[in-house]
Protein backbone atom coordinates (compact mmCIF):
# COMPACT_ATOMS: atom_id res chain seq x y z
CA UNK A 1 0.00 0.00 0.00
CA UNK A 2 1.11 3.83 -0.95
CA UNK A 3 1.87 5.38 2.41
CA UNK A 4 0.06 8.40 3.37
CA UNK A 5 1.39 12.10 1.78
CA UNK A 6 1.17 12.93 5.87
CA UNK A 7 0.35 10.84 9.19
CA UNK A 8 0.76 12.34 12.59
CA UNK A 9 0.20 10.61 15.32
CA UNK A 10 -0.45 11.10 18.83
CA UNK A 11 1.86 14.39 19.02
CA UNK A 12 2.10 16.03 22.03
CA UNK A 13 4.07 19.51 22.39
CA UNK A 14 4.57 22.08 24.78
CA UNK A 15 6.46 25.18 24.69
CA UNK A 16 9.47 26.02 26.92
CA UNK A 17 7.08 28.00 28.89
CA UNK A 18 4.91 25.19 30.03
CA UNK A 19 2.15 26.23 27.83
CA UNK A 20 1.05 22.68 26.25
CA UNK A 21 -0.09 23.58 22.74
CA UNK A 22 -1.10 20.30 21.32
CA UNK A 23 -1.93 17.17 22.84
CA UNK A 24 -2.03 13.96 21.09
CA UNK A 25 -3.16 15.08 17.80
CA UNK A 26 -3.90 12.15 15.12
CA UNK A 27 -3.93 13.56 11.30
CA UNK A 28 -3.66 11.09 8.60
CA UNK A 29 -3.96 12.44 4.88
CA UNK A 30 -4.04 10.63 1.38
CA UNK A 31 -2.00 11.61 -1.49
CA UNK A 32 -3.97 14.03 -3.26
CA UNK A 33 -6.19 15.15 -0.58
CA UNK A 34 -7.59 18.39 -0.09
CA UNK A 35 -7.93 19.21 3.58
CA UNK A 36 -8.54 22.53 5.64
CA UNK A 37 -7.76 23.21 8.91
CA UNK A 38 -9.71 24.95 11.02
CA UNK A 39 -9.76 26.42 14.46
CA UNK A 40 -10.15 29.39 16.43
CA UNK A 41 -6.75 31.41 17.00
CA UNK A 42 -4.88 29.56 19.72
CA UNK A 43 -6.04 26.55 18.72
CA UNK A 44 -2.98 25.26 17.82
CA UNK A 45 -2.69 24.92 14.18
CA UNK A 46 0.22 27.27 13.54
CA UNK A 47 2.67 24.80 16.16
CA UNK A 48 0.77 21.59 14.51
CA UNK A 49 2.55 22.88 10.77
CA UNK A 50 5.69 23.83 11.80
CA UNK A 51 5.87 19.97 13.14
CA UNK A 52 5.33 19.01 9.48
CA UNK A 53 8.65 20.24 7.93
CA UNK A 54 10.78 19.75 11.18
CA UNK A 55 10.31 23.32 12.98
CA UNK A 56 8.91 21.77 16.03
CA UNK A 57 9.67 18.46 17.21
CA UNK A 58 7.01 16.64 18.89
CA UNK A 59 7.84 16.23 23.00
CA UNK A 60 5.28 12.64 22.07
CA UNK A 61 4.35 10.59 18.86
CA UNK A 62 5.62 11.15 15.15
CA UNK A 63 4.78 12.88 12.09
CA UNK A 64 5.76 11.57 8.81
CA UNK A 65 5.46 12.38 5.33
CA UNK A 66 5.21 9.84 2.62
CA UNK A 67 6.42 7.33 4.95
CA UNK A 68 9.55 8.93 5.88
CA UNK A 69 9.56 9.80 9.30
CA UNK A 70 10.59 13.91 9.98
CA UNK A 71 13.65 14.02 11.77
CA UNK A 72 16.86 15.11 11.91
CA UNK A 73 18.44 13.05 9.49
CA UNK A 74 15.49 13.64 7.17
CA UNK A 75 14.83 17.11 7.33
CA UNK A 76 16.52 18.32 3.66
CA UNK A 77 14.14 15.95 2.67
CA UNK A 78 10.94 16.83 4.56
CA UNK A 79 11.41 20.10 3.44
CA UNK A 80 11.65 19.93 -0.02
CA UNK A 81 8.62 17.89 0.44
CA UNK A 82 6.43 19.89 2.78
CA UNK A 83 6.03 23.31 1.00
CA UNK A 84 4.88 26.08 3.31
CA UNK A 85 3.21 28.92 1.86
CA UNK A 86 2.80 32.11 4.21
CA UNK A 87 0.09 34.07 4.97
CA UNK A 88 2.21 37.04 3.82
CA UNK A 89 3.76 36.59 0.22
CA UNK A 90 6.36 38.85 0.88
CA UNK A 91 7.64 37.20 3.46
CA UNK A 92 8.83 34.69 0.42
CA UNK A 93 9.77 37.02 -1.81
CA UNK A 94 12.92 38.73 -1.83
CA UNK A 95 14.93 38.19 -5.27
CA UNK A 96 15.27 41.16 -7.74
CA UNK A 97 12.95 38.89 -10.27
CA UNK A 98 9.76 36.28 -10.48
CA UNK A 99 12.08 33.84 -11.89
CA UNK A 100 15.27 34.20 -9.56
CA UNK A 101 12.64 33.95 -6.61
CA UNK A 102 11.39 30.42 -8.16
CA UNK A 103 14.52 29.17 -9.00
CA UNK A 104 15.98 29.70 -5.31
CA UNK A 105 14.95 26.65 -4.03
CA UNK A 106 15.66 24.52 -6.81
CA UNK A 107 19.36 25.76 -6.99
CA UNK A 108 19.75 25.26 -3.53
CA UNK A 109 19.19 21.89 -4.00
CA UNK A 110 21.93 22.24 -6.29
CA UNK A 111 19.97 20.77 -9.63
CA UNK A 112 22.30 21.76 -12.70
CA UNK A 113 20.59 25.00 -14.62
CA UNK A 114 18.61 23.74 -17.21
CA UNK A 115 16.43 21.30 -14.92
CA UNK A 116 16.17 24.97 -12.56
CA UNK A 117 14.78 26.53 -15.82
CA UNK A 118 12.82 23.94 -16.76
CA UNK A 119 10.93 23.58 -12.82
CA UNK A 120 11.10 27.60 -13.08
CA UNK A 121 9.10 27.38 -16.18
CA UNK A 122 6.61 24.81 -15.01
CA UNK A 123 6.00 26.13 -11.61
CA UNK A 124 4.98 30.08 -13.04
CA UNK A 125 3.01 28.02 -15.34
CA UNK A 126 0.91 26.70 -13.19
CA UNK A 127 0.09 29.64 -11.64
CA UNK A 128 -0.50 31.70 -14.47
CA UNK A 129 2.39 33.93 -13.95
CA UNK A 130 4.83 32.62 -17.17
CA UNK A 131 4.34 36.03 -18.74
CA UNK A 132 5.47 37.94 -15.43
CA UNK A 133 9.06 35.61 -15.25
CA UNK A 134 11.47 39.20 -15.26
CA UNK A 135 8.94 41.35 -13.17
CA UNK A 136 10.58 42.35 -10.11
CA UNK A 137 8.12 40.86 -7.20
CA UNK A 138 7.36 44.27 -5.77
CA UNK A 139 5.48 45.41 -8.78
CA UNK A 140 2.92 42.92 -8.75
CA UNK A 141 -0.38 43.12 -7.54
CA UNK A 142 -0.81 41.28 -3.66
CA UNK A 143 -2.68 38.22 -5.38
CA UNK A 144 -0.13 37.82 -8.20
CA UNK A 145 2.35 37.96 -5.36
CA UNK A 146 0.85 35.17 -3.53
CA UNK A 147 0.75 33.26 -6.78
CA UNK A 148 4.69 33.55 -7.24
CA UNK A 149 4.69 32.28 -3.69
CA UNK A 150 3.30 28.97 -4.04
CA UNK A 151 4.84 28.88 -7.17
CA UNK A 152 8.51 28.77 -5.26
CA UNK A 153 7.00 26.18 -3.65
CA UNK A 154 5.50 24.22 -6.39
CA UNK A 155 9.06 24.62 -7.81
CA UNK A 156 10.14 22.09 -5.07
CA UNK A 157 8.15 19.62 -6.42
CA UNK A 158 6.52 19.36 -3.21
CA UNK A 159 4.68 16.18 -1.62
CA UNK A 160 2.11 18.78 0.69
CA UNK A 161 1.79 22.17 0.05
CA UNK A 162 0.64 23.51 3.29
CA UNK A 163 -1.10 27.37 2.54
CA UNK A 164 -1.71 29.96 5.51
CA UNK A 165 -4.64 31.90 5.09
CA UNK A 166 -4.17 31.94 1.55
CA UNK A 167 -7.25 33.74 0.92
CA UNK A 168 -6.75 36.95 2.93
CA UNK A 169 -6.52 40.50 1.94
CA UNK A 170 -7.46 39.15 -1.78
CA UNK A 171 -9.91 41.06 -3.54
CA UNK A 172 -12.55 38.80 -5.28
CA UNK A 173 -11.09 38.38 -8.49
CA UNK A 174 -7.95 37.65 -7.03
CA UNK A 175 -9.61 34.72 -4.49
CA UNK A 176 -11.18 33.35 -7.56
CA UNK A 177 -7.70 32.97 -9.63
CA UNK A 178 -5.82 31.48 -6.47
CA UNK A 179 -8.86 29.16 -6.10
CA UNK A 180 -8.55 28.19 -9.97
CA UNK A 181 -4.73 27.74 -9.17
CA UNK A 182 -5.37 25.66 -6.42
CA UNK A 183 -7.91 23.24 -7.42
CA UNK A 184 -5.87 22.27 -10.35
CA UNK A 185 -2.85 21.22 -8.39
CA UNK A 186 -1.82 17.60 -8.33
CA UNK A 187 -0.64 17.82 -4.56
CA UNK A 188 -1.47 16.70 -1.41
CA UNK A 189 -3.39 20.25 0.24
CA UNK A 190 -3.52 21.04 3.80
CA UNK A 191 -5.48 25.04 3.93
CA UNK A 192 -4.75 26.50 7.32
CA UNK A 193 -7.62 29.19 7.08
CA UNK A 194 -10.50 31.00 8.94
CA UNK A 195 -12.68 31.27 5.65
CA UNK A 196 -15.16 29.05 5.58
CA UNK A 197 -16.73 29.43 2.46
CA UNK A 198 -13.38 29.34 0.82
CA UNK A 199 -12.48 25.61 2.69
CA UNK A 200 -16.05 24.75 1.08
CA UNK A 201 -14.84 25.88 -1.87
CA UNK A 202 -11.35 23.96 -2.34
CA UNK A 203 -11.60 21.07 0.29
CA UNK A 204 -13.69 18.53 0.59
CA UNK A 205 -12.95 17.37 3.97
CA UNK A 206 -12.03 19.76 7.08
CA UNK A 207 -10.44 19.16 10.34
CA UNK A 208 -11.47 21.14 13.26
CA UNK A 209 -8.36 22.01 15.69
CA UNK A 210 -9.33 23.39 19.39
CA UNK A 211 -7.18 23.68 22.54
CA UNK A 212 -4.99 21.55 21.25
CA UNK A 213 -6.78 18.61 19.96
CA UNK A 214 -8.90 17.50 16.82
CA UNK A 215 -12.89 18.21 17.82
CA UNK A 216 -14.09 17.13 14.59
CA UNK A 217 -13.15 15.66 11.17
CA UNK A 218 -15.33 15.28 8.33
CA UNK A 219 -16.90 16.62 5.25
CA UNK A 220 -16.49 20.29 5.13
CA UNK A 221 -20.06 20.72 4.23
CA UNK A 222 -21.42 18.51 7.09
CA UNK A 223 -19.35 20.26 9.56
CA UNK A 224 -20.27 23.70 8.16
CA UNK A 225 -23.77 23.03 8.62
CA UNK A 226 -23.28 22.18 11.91
CA UNK A 227 -24.45 25.48 14.29
CA UNK A 228 -23.61 23.86 17.33
CA UNK A 229 -19.82 22.74 16.35
CA UNK A 230 -19.29 26.69 15.26
CA UNK A 231 -20.56 28.05 17.67
CA UNK A 232 -18.65 25.71 20.44
CA UNK A 233 -15.16 27.00 18.97
CA UNK A 234 -15.56 30.23 17.73
CA UNK A 235 -16.16 29.71 13.72
CA UNK A 236 -18.10 31.92 11.88
CA UNK A 237 -19.92 31.66 8.42
CA UNK A 238 -20.82 35.31 6.76
CA UNK A 239 -23.60 36.38 7.44
CA UNK A 240 -26.19 35.20 5.36
CA UNK A 241 -23.74 32.31 3.75
CA UNK A 242 -25.66 28.86 3.89
CA UNK A 243 -23.56 25.97 3.10
CA UNK A 244 -26.17 23.79 1.85
CA UNK A 245 -27.28 26.30 -1.07
CA UNK A 246 -23.52 26.02 -2.27
CA UNK A 247 -23.48 23.74 -5.18
CA UNK A 248 -21.39 20.54 -4.99
CA UNK A 249 -17.73 21.48 -6.75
Amino acid sequence: MTAPSLLVEDVAFAYPDGHQALFGVDLRLERGERVALLGPNGAGKTTLVLHLNGILRAGRGRVSVAGLPVGKPTLREIRRRVGVVFQDPDDQLFMPTVAEDVAFGPRNLGLPEPEVAARVAAALDRVGMAEFADRPPHHLSFGQRRRVAVATVLSMDPEILVLDEPSSNLDPAGRRELAEVLQALPVTLLMVTHDLPYALQLCPRSVVLDGGAVVADGPTRDLLADADLLAAHRLELPYGFDPANVPSS
